[in-house]
């Protein structure tokens, strides 16, 4: 008989445990357990395992009160889903590169994803008035009414999108928007399609919700959209949610409106299948790119959880605010997580959200500004890196991201440093001998590639592409031992 795993964790020796039969556990029978699973849809053994779970961390608890040589044992034990969640790969090479700024080591930091601008001056005069008006209490937890009806004007006139006050649900930035929503419609056994590469944080929220994450390979030659054939491929009655982000991070890649409408008859075909549309970097476009919102697609309104926020196209990253427009439904029951969780959004931060949305169409002369800057950035990088030899590189069209294709230089060493295995073993040699901080495409879903962010002055640009030039000709090929 196959064995049945519990996928227990002993505070003391954190293993996996398993019942070599469904027999030999001693959980209680289904009737007692009362978590937030949904079972109707699972398999019998999954069913058990799941109360075994629940079972043995009990005993965990108790097994933590008994005494041992006259002291208490502390159960350090962590809840499963927590302990399997891994830490942001760009949060992690950020934090160590801005270290060893802070210690006196000169690194240029192109890792993390945050605008180098100043948030525009209305913007701040909007929040410095909230403060000195007094404005600092509470709101209503999904969010001023000023600022909800400033949101459907927005979607309205940009998106073509016609929402009510009651279908917009403000957060605590566009990350909290996006974890709520997959909480609120994943269950225990579904599946989230994600195409690689992804930004780092959409597989773990699938995990957090008990649900599966589903990674669809994209290919550089097509730009790295997914194609309507590798997501008709993969679908199955398991398909609970699709997770799309355009313009996207970490590549760069806009989705054409005629890839979507295919896209959109495919998960037309499925009735469980609903799409979490990821936005936030939709002012951020160069053309001819342009942008289309999923849910303005024929059919698609009932179906699409839109994302969007402030962060990346005013320049907001610090003020946290992003807001989900979506059916009411679905915006009630992410408003309940959020009640229970952190209540609405800073009250200053809305009213700077209210500024920020009066600019003008997709952010006036503030953001069209910030935007030119972007992409002089962009195109100075992209002829400096078509020039380095066995570079592959698809042309970003929005965002402020490059995802080059550095795999011609694996299997190289250097000397002092060692042999060049993956991406992530040549951003280490980069930080190390060329002072330049990137992050490995590994961290989103692409072992090939390196994300570079040009939310950085071109001056920083050169200098970095100087030094990563001369560290990459020091590589040289691998020595081979003599027989």
């Amino acid at each position: 008989m196959a064995m049945a795993t519990c996928d227990i964790m002993d505070f003391r020796n954190p293993q996996p445990a398993l019942c070599r039969k469904e027999s030999d556990c001693r959980a209680p029978s289904q009737a007692w357990f009362t978590g937030s699973y949904s079972l109707q849809r699972l398999s019998i053994s999954t069913k058990r395992a799941l109360i075994c779970k629940q079972w043995q961390r009990l005993k965990l608890v108790a097994e933590a009160n008994k005494a041992e040589n006259g002291r208490a044992i502390v159960d350090t034990s962590l809840n499963p889903r927590v302990a399997a969640l891994r830490p942001s790969k760009t949060m992690v090479i950020a934090d160590y590169a801005t270290a060893l700024v802070e210690s006196g080591i000169p690194v240029i930091r192109l890792a993390a994803g945050e605008p180098d601008f100043d948030t525009p001056k209305p913007i701040v005069e909007a929040g410095t008035k909230a403060i000195q008006n007094g404005f600092t209490r509470y709101t209503p937890n999904a969010g001023t009414l000023e600022l909800r009806k400033a949101i459907c004007h927005k979607l309205q006139e940009e998106n073509g999108l016609a929402y009510s006050t009651d279908e917009i649900l403000v957060s605590n930035g566009a990350k909290q928007s996006i974890l709520q929503a997959v909480l609120a419609v994943c269950s225990p056994g579904d599946e989230v399609i994600i195409p690689a590469p992804f930004w780092v944080s959409y597989p773990e929220m699938a995990r957090l919700a008990d649900a599966t994450p589903k990674i669809v390979q994209t290919a550089l030659l097509d730009d790295f959209l997914l194609t309507p054939e590798k997501l008709e491929s993969v679908l199955t009655e398991r398909s609970r949610l699709i997770i799309l982000c355009t313009p996207s991070n970490p590549t760069g890649s806009v989705y054409p409106r005629e890839t979507l409408q295919k896209l959109a008859k495919i998960v037309a075909k499925h009735p469980r299948l609903l799409v979490l549309s990821d936005e936030i970097y939709e002012h951020i476009m160069y053309k001819p790119a342009s942008h289309t919102s999923f849910a303005s697609l024929p059919g698609m309104r009932e179906r699409t959880l839109t994302v969007n926020g402030f962060s990346k196209a005013f320049a907001m990253t610090g003020w946290r605010l992003g807001y989900l427009a979506a059916p009411k439904h679905f915006v009630t029951a992410c408003g309940r997580i959020q009640s229970q969780s952190t209540s609405g959004a800073s009250s200053i931060s809305q009213k700077a959200g209210v500024a920020a949305l009066g600019l003008g169409y997709a952010g006036g002369e503030e953001v069209a500004l910030m935007v030119k800057a972007f992409k002089e950035r962009r195109d100075f990088l992209v002829e400096r890196l078509q020039a380095l030899d066995g570079v592959k590189l698809s042309v970003p069209q929005g965002a402020f991201y490059l995802f080059p294709d550095f795999s011609a230089y694996f299997g190289l060493e250097a000397e002092g440093f060692g042999k060049i295995h993956d991406a992530e073993s040549l951003c280490k040699y980069f930080l190390e001998k060329a002072r330049v901080a990137l992050v490995p495409g590994d961290a989103f879903g692409n072992s090939s590639c390196i994300r570079i962010s040009y939310a950085a002055s071109l001056d920083s640009l050169r200098t970095a592409m100087d030094s990563l030039e001369k560290a990459l000709s020091l590589l040289q090929p691998s020595a081979v031992p003599l027989r």
